[in-house]
């Protein structure tokens, strides 16, 4: 089977066969956020101050102080996702390095984005520690309203993952029930009509506070920058705690979205003559044109999705703890498109991820010990049908081309975490073993049947020295593997991807005060890794052999004079080494050598402005390569953005207005809009968003 996307937008859909430094003397006093904390706030799923993350289990699934964890991890704090209010998981994971967003321009149908030059889109979303199930057209949305935290861990994270990436994973935590009472109503307005309502509340649901609440939900009603787009939306997540001791906690997770936007993002692009960088015939017109190429008519991308699950954790003693995860997610896609003709592709998705572990902290010696043994399994299996033209406008194609996969995996795993005076040694060990069966063929036809069946051994490894003075240098080195849903051009089934990484860091977090620094230098090297290329004028899946390698710096603070900040530069050296004779060697589309971010928030403390709240932020993308083929052409030019955030709390004006907040947030404040151009493709930058709110806390 020829694969075809008529859409050439984000990764995800292109699988789609058819639709083809601040002054200050005190370490500042922060409220510590902790959730599903247990003590000091020093342990738990997530803890923060301000902007500054200090302990999370995202990245050795233990409650391990990040200081004390030698592997790069941003965090993007419940302060940060209230001050800067991202509308999806790019947004949010704008200021965090080493994370390529945007590279389908305004796409608002999946959130497709790359870490050290490795796309991420499809398989390293995590929710709550679990691999979000997705299938190449059927990926879960992301409402951040519903999120706590986002923590980014870049590298290799298949020894106790399984299913990841070689550049790290992005793992998404989830709103959870809160011990002291909290309630919030928020209505939003701004650009592109958008008219939003949302809610939280959650407490103690019983006199003893054994069993605790959470209900958090949005409706929104919006057009987006491509006037033929909707962003429309219904979101509910109910959550429940029950604690009947100190021993013991299960919480249940759920999530109902109903939400609606564009079938296509795509923009009319012109092709003229081919021509090396030496050569003198250029093309004036190759590229994105103005011209939008889907029709409102028909263009309604519907999207229904549920999740349910829970987290159990009991500790037997002092020694040992047990912990069990589990997710059951459903989605269905409805998406209707036009590019030069009418197109739907209906898909089915569904999906479960169970993870077991027992932890063991022993002691032998003067070495302390911190044991985990777990077992995982998770199941994929989709179901899509696709048509394509034949009929008028507006009325839907014969569903001609089905496509079906189940996908199995199964991992072991074993990891020690070792604590000698200031010496900090992780290792980790991982066997998956995975079974795959893939059909298609026309409706009604007996389908062609392809089967994998994959096992691969994966670890990673780490050494730190944690100093009296907040000073950890670190080096580590892990494998990754990852199966991949879908196939690839010459119709076979994806290969599964592997990927090494050694990595060079240190960890800083500056006595006295409340910030910290990170930074680190990496080299990957990455065999059968998923990239889209335009073939006659279609964006297909092909897999090459990557080597990607460069160095990253990260510095945030919350300081006792009301400055925040989060800056960041990194340098990415992306290289494809294996896929045809003509890119081997050659720049990865899309990926710069330079990205750098700035974002400052300063929040008056006394005098007649006291609650006034001020952000703004700088982020900068170098120059890259518009296609693998590196013609200069569609080279994507450098670019700087400027966000903006201005908030008020409205009690210092009355105390009848208590808990009351007006707050304004503005993204691409200049108006910056370019062309983008990936694997051979041309795209634009959505262009300014302004989006203002008043929130009620009681």
């Amino acid at each position: 089977m020829t694969i075809r996307s008529a859409l050439l937008g984000s990764s995800a859909l292109l699988l789609t066969p058819i639709a083809a430094l601040a002054q200050g003397t005190e370490r500042i006093q922060l409220d510590t956020i902790v959730v599903e904390g247990q003590g000091s706030g020093e342990k738990g799923v997530f803890s923060a101050n301000g902007y500054v993350a200090t302990s999370g289990r995202s990245a050795s699934k233990t409650d391990t102080p990040l200081l004390e964890t030698p592997m790069s991890i941003s965090t993007v704090t419940q302060t940060q996702l209230e001050q800067r209010k991202p509308q999806n998981l790019l947004e949010a994971l704008a200021y965090t390095p080493g994370a390529r967003i945007g590279t389908y321009g305004f796409d608002p149908r999946y959130d497709a984005f790359t870490i050290r030059g490795i796309d991420v889109t499809q398989n390293a979303v995590f929710r709550d520690g679990l691999r979000q199930i997705g299938s190449p057209n059927g990926l879960m949305r992301l409402e951040p309203y519903g999120l706590e935290a986002i923590s980014v861990l870049r590298g290799p994270a298949s020894a106790i993952y399984g299913a990841s990436t070689s550049a790290g994973i992005v793992d998404l935590i989830s709103k959870r029930p809160t011990e002291t009472p909290f309630r919030e109503i928020e209505i939003q307005g701004g650009s592109f009509g958008r008219k939003q309502f949302n809610f939280d509340i959650s407490g103690p649901a019983n006199p003893e506070g054994t069993l605790l609440y959470r209900l958090t939900g949005l409706v929104r009603d919006a057009k987006t920058d491509i006037g033929a787009m909707k962003d429309d939306r219904v979101f509910i997540a109910p959550a429940l705690t029950w604690k009947p001791n100190e021993a013991t906690k299960l919480t249940v997770l759920g999530e109902y979205m109903d939400s609606t936007t564009g079938g296509t993002a795509a923009y009319l692009n012109l092709y003229g003559p081919y021509v090396d960088r030496q050569g003198n015939v250029l093309s004036k017109t190759l590229g994105a044109t103005k011209v939008y190429v889907g029709d409102k008519r028909y263009n309604d991308f519907r999207q229904q999705q549920t999740r349910i699950g829970y987290e159990l954790e009991h500790k037997f003693d002092e020694v040992f703890t047990f912990r069990q995860r589990a997710r059951y997610q459903q989605l269905g896609n409805n998406q209707q498109y036009v590019y030069f003709g009418s197109g739907l592709t209906r898909e089915n998705t569904a999906g479960f991820s169970v993870d077991t572990s027992l932890e063991a902290k022993v002691r032998t010696g003067a070495v302390d010990h911190t044991l985990l043994a777990g077992i995982d399994v998770s199941r994929l299996h989709y179901k899509n049908k696709e048509g394509f033209g034949g009929v008028p406008l507006g009325y839907n194609p014969a569903l001609l081309w089905r496509t079906e996969q189940t996908l199995t995996t199964t991992g072991v795993y074993l990891q020690d975490q070792i604590k000698w005076g200031g010496w900090r040694l992780s290792a980790g060990v991982r066997n998956d073993w995975v079974d795959s069966k893939f059909e298609a063929g026309a409706a009604g036809a007996v389908p062609t049947e392809s089967k994998r069946n994959d096992g691969k051994f994966t670890g990673r490894a780490a050494l730190s020295y944690v100093t009296d003075f907040g000073l950890a240098p670190y080096v580590s080195y892990g494998t990754s593997f990852v199966p991949n849903p879908g196939t690839v051009l010459n119709g076979g089934v994806a290969q599964p991807t592997t990927g090494k990484q050694a990595e060079l860091g240190v960890k800083y977090d500056l006595p006295g005060y409340n910030a910290s620094l990170r930074a680190a230098v990496f080299n990957i090297r990455q065999d059968n890794g998923v990239v889209y290329e335009v073939v006659d004028g279609l964006n297909r899946q092909v897999q090459l052999d990557l080597r990607s390698s460069g160095f990253e710096i990260e510095g945030v603070a919350s300081l006792a004079n009301g400055l925040s900040l989060q800056a960041s530069y990194s340098y990415n050296d992306a290289r494809i080494k294996k896929v045809t004779e003509e890119t081997v060697g050659n720049r990865l589309s899309s990926i710069p050598y330079h990205m750098a971010s700035l974002w400052l928030d300063y929040t008056v403390q006394a005098g007649p402005a006291r609650g006034l709240g001020i952000g703004g932020g700088v982020r900068y993308v170098g120059s890259s390569l518009g296609d693998n083929l590196g013609r200069p052409v569609i080279d994507n030019k450098a670019r700087a953005f400027l966000d903006g955030s201005i908030r008020y709390d409205l009690e210092n004006l009355s105390p009848q207005l208590k808990g009351m907040r007006f707050q304004v947030n503005a993204t691409n404040l200049l108006n910056e809009v370019q062309q983008t151009c990936t694997a051979g493709y041309c795209y634009f930058d959505e262009g300014r968003k302004v989006i203002a709110s008043l929130r009620y806390r009681w």
